[in-house]
């Protein structure tokens, strides 16, 4: 289990430095375009996942360690990252997410999780009984999953203007990035 743990750091460490390469300095184009109507641009996504650092990883682990007693977690508001982004501009937002995952990663690793830790649980509003374990590959997985959707939303942008070489992009043919959590 401690293998499993410094592999989902691996990934919650490298996040943040990932979506500063890809997004930090990019024309607006980039950053603000989207796939239609009610779909996310890059900028969306860097507000949304530091919605999620901010009330949602670390306060359910919190939650999940605080007691013996399976407690209920909060449901998450998926469009919480519009006052995360309000009146703020790209370069912001990355900063904010690097010192908030920063700053989550240090309580994290200051908890000293040992071996059972991983088994203990709470109760999701929608997926019911998960584990501490559970929760924290999620939240690795989740990272992935909207570094796929910022890719694929970017290519989006330049569907037609690849011409015939389409069919060779899979990131122009994959569908949504995921189910409301």
């Amino acid at each position: 289990m401690q293998d499993r743990l410094e592999n989902t750091l691996a990934v919650l460490d490298r996040t943040p430095g990932t979506l500063d390469a890809l997004l930090r300095g990019t024309p607006e184009f980039w950053a603000n375009s989207n796939e239609g109507a009610g779909t996310w641009t890059a900028f969306d996504v860097v507000g949304h996942l530091i919605d999620a650092d901010r009330v949602d990883w670390m306060t359910r682990a919190r939650r999940i360690l605080e007691s013996r007693e399976i407690r209920k977690f909060e449901p998450f508001d998926r469009g919480g990252h519009v006052r995360e982004t309000e009146g703020k501009n790209l370069g912001q937002l990355l900063d904010t997410f690097a010192a908030l995952r920063a700053n989550n990663l240090t309580e994290l690793r200051g908890m000293n999780l040992v071996e059972n830790d991983f088994e203990r649980k709470a109760e999701h509003p929608v997926l019911g009984v998960v584990t501490l374990g559970q929760l924290l590959s999620t939240w690795a997985a989740h990272d992935l999953t909207h570094l796929h959707q910022i890719s694929r939303v970017m290519a989006y942008q330049v569907r037609d203007a690849v011409g015939p070489w389409s069919r060779f992009l899979g990131v122009l043919h994959c569908q949504g990035h995921s189910a409301p959590a």
